[in-house]
Formats: C-alpha cells, structure tokens, sequence
C-alpha cells in the first residue's frame, strides 16, 4: 500500500491501534464493520439515530440474525458501546458513515440520511479527523454533497483537505464503497478488496491505512467519484446480466425449454461466461436501487442509459410475469385467482437471510392481494411483516401445515430450511421461481 508520511500521527494510531473510531449506522454493513475494527483491536463506538437498534445493542441482544447475541456479548467486552449522541463524534480520530441511500418516489437519489448524518456530525469535528462515506451512491456524493455540508456546519471553520491546505485547519474525508454480500459464506470479509478515493493523495493514504488494518488488499483509486462509480459499475454489471437472463427465461418458457439446464450447461465453459440466474425480481439494498442513481446522474450530462433503463424494465416486470404465470396455473385447474388462498414461501429478498429490502416477494403479496387473492407467508426468518417504505402488510408468519388447504403455494424465495419434496407433495399446486423443485418430478409444479 502507498504511504507518504511514515511518521503522520494518525497512520501512527492505526498501527498502534490506539485510533478511536466510529460508525455511524449500525445495519447490516455498520454493525459487521465496527464487529470486524473492534476485533482487531480499536476502540470502536457505534452511531445510530434509531434508538432501539441502540437499546438492543446496549443490552447485548441483536437485530441481525446471522449475528449472534453471543457476539454482540463479545463486543461490548472488547469495550464497544453504541449510542444516538453525535457528540462523542469529537472523540473519534476516524469515522465511517454506513447509512442507507434509498430512491425517492420519482426514482432518483434520496439523500435524506446522508444529509442529515453530515449535518449531525458537523459540529463535533475538529481537525485532523477523518470521514469516510461507505453508502453506496452516485458520482459526486462526497464532494457536492457531504463535503459542503461538513464544511458549512461545522461551525468553526474546518475545511476538507486538499493539496495546498493547511492541514491543521482541516479534516479528511473518502470514499470507501461497502460490498457486503449478505448470506455469502464463502468469502471472507476479510479477504474482499477495499477501494478508496479522496480528494488528496494524503486522504486516500490515511483512509488506505485505516481499512489495511482489517483488510488484505486496499485498491486505490484516483478520486471519490471514480470510487463512487466502481461501485455502481459492479451493482450495474449484475443487474443487465440479470435483467439479460430473465428476458431468456422468458423466451425459453415461450420455446418450451429449461433454462436452468441450458444456464448449467453454458457455466461449464471455463472463460468468457459468468452464470446468472432468473427469478421474481430484483431484492436488496443494492442491485434494484444502484443504477438509478447512474442514470438520475447521467442526465446532467445529456447522456441516455438505454442499456441501464432497459434493464430496470425488465427486472421490475417479472413480478408481474409470476403472477400470470400462477393465473394460468389456476385456470388451467378450473379456479380464478379471485378469492384463492395462496401461501408465498419466503419473503427475504434471497435466501438463508434476515434481509426484506426491495424483496420482490412483497410486491407479489401486493399484486395478488390487489387481485382479490388471500395471501398467506411462511419464512423462516421473519415472525412478522409490517410496514416499510414500499410496502404495507401487517401479516404474520403462518406454519408450515396443512399445505393442501391452499390453492397454490408459490416459492418466491428458496430458503434452505425448507424441505421441498414434502412440499411438493403435500400441494395442491407449486409455482415454483427459484428452480427449488429442481430433481422432483410432479404434475402439480410450475416453474417460472
């Protein structure tokens, strides 16, 4: 990794390991992050504006399934504390900002937490600290929005450093983009590549010197925009191949072939194929949100993402597609969606996860609700649904029994818990998404 100054005090606390830190939203990519820093030996202190994530932490329980209360136990007596009072932000030598950035009704950036997080911040920095900014975002977040935002409400002068200031009427700031992969255990956090960008040479070193202390490999890039971008460009990258294998999803079903057999074959190719696979629709903070902020970005330039839009338009329509799919099903048994019982089988956006953002399970429950149905869920990892920003359910988490009581049982997310020869022969009918019945051969499966 690049150094410049071997002897700058705050290189010298991280090595030392006697650098403050925080991080200031404690989800699924806040909490893992001071877990990982906390273990390796810093004082961490976690930020969150949601005071019962704080509670919970305080009293050693965890919001997150896949983490443990035993770890949560574990990192307050490594000295970890969280808490909603921004102003032991002055204590801090670094701070991470891992707060969400969703789309706002008109499609385009919401940048309600991260302007609120710099305007919380401001008054308690002082010089030579660092920011960092991990949300995932569009080119230019960090020097039009959060930059002005902590210089002009600080309100004590500090600038963000450049080359040319003074470094003691400064504080620094980066861009470091966050790649969790919730439900990934096959990859170590560890091991996945850090990129960071910064205004200055010096910036990107010191924010480089922070993440080598829990990551192998640091990618250095030229600036926060060009960190911003990669970002988007690899959330990009899944999304057309994604939206690219389920418009051939479509066209297999259309030529009677299974494209589940045909994406297995085309993966034995060692060189020149990555296998993606179809399903309801896109889920996540990332995949579904990411390149609409490129394209918001894009149009301040004069620039159409034709090959981005269409992506976006094929991935929200296969929702729409399942539930035709499960209409046709239902005629083809004599029986009109209007008043069926349905039960959707898993609601988290993937599977094996504690993860309901963007899930396109909650947009099926809605389409059929609106359709007259009565919908049912079973999933594993959430007793309760209720109201969210896209979404309004209240419903609870109904058994795994009686599975002949309803018209269709439709699986929208393949969870490993569930075993599916059971219930594929306890149904009626199974409309299958995931390709989970793959292997069991039975007249009442639809895949789609």
């Amino acid at each position: 990794m690049q150094t410049i100054l071997e002897t700058h005090p705050l290189q010298e606390a991280i090595r030392q390991r006697t650098a403050k830190l925080g991080v200031v939203g404690l989800g699924y990519v806040g909490l893992p992050l001071a877990m990982m820093y906390s273990r390796a030996g810093f004082a961490v202190t976690g930020f969150d504006v949601d005071s019962a994530k704080v509670e919970t932490l305080s009293r050693g329980g965890s919001y997150i399934k896949r983490i443990l209360p035993e770890e949560i136990a574990q990192l307050r007596a490594e000295g970890f504390s969280a808490t909603s009072n921004y102003a032991g932000i002055a204590e801090m030598d670094a701070v991470m900002i891992c707060v969400p950035t969703p789309l706002d009704e008109h499609q385009g950036p919401d940048m309600t937490y991260i302007e609120s997080t710099a305007k919380a911040m401001a008054p308690h920095l002082r010089a030579g600290q660092l920011v960092i900014l991990e949300s995932t975002t569009y080119p230019g977040t960090t020097e039009d929005v959060l930059i002005p935002l902590l210089e002009q409400y600080n309100g004590k002068g500090l600038m963000a450093y450049r080359d040319g200031r003074d470094e003691k009427e400064c504080f620094h700031v980066a861009f470091s983009p966050e790649r969790e992969d919730p439900g990934n255990t096959s990859v170590e956090r560890a091991d996945i590549p850090k990129v960071v960008g910064a205004p200055s040479e010096l910036t990107r070193t010191l924010a480089g010197e922070l993440y080598h202390s829990i990551f192998k490999q640091i990618v250095p890039v030229s600036s926060a925009a060009a960190a911003e971008m990669t970002k988007l460009l690899e959330n990009i990258y899944r999304c057309v191949n994604i939206a690219l294998v389920n418009e051939l999803k479509l066209l297999c079903l259309r030529m009677d072939l299974d494209i589940w057999e045909i994406i297995n074959a085309a993966k034995t190719k060692p060189f020149g194929f990555q296998a993606f696979y179809p399903g309801p629709g896109l889920g996540g903070h990332c995949i579904p949100i990411d390149p609409f902020y490129l394209s918001w970005k894009a149009k301040e330039v004069d620039f159409s993402t034709r090959f981005i839009n269409l992506a976006g338009e094929i991935n929200t329509s296969m929702p729409y597609h399942i539930v035709e799919s499960l209409v046709a099903a239902l005629n083809d048994r004599g029986k009109a969606l209007k008043g069926c019982k349905i039960l959707v089988l898993g609601i988290a956006y993937k599977k094996d996860i504690d993860d309901l953002r963007e899930s396109p399970s909650l947009t099926l429950i809605e389409i059929l609700r609106k359709r007259g149905a009565e919908v049912s869920y079973n999933d594993p990892y959430f007793a309760h649904v209720g109201h969210g920003r896209h979404y309004d359910l209240n419903m609870s988490c109904v058994p795994l029994e009686d599975l002949g009581a309803y018209d269709c049982v439709l699986i929208a997310t393949d969870h490993s818990d569930y075993d599916y020869a059971r219930i594929v022969k306890e149904s009626q009918l199974v409309v299958d998404t995931r390709n989970a019945t793959s292997g069991i051969l039975a007249a009442n499966i639809v895949r789609c």
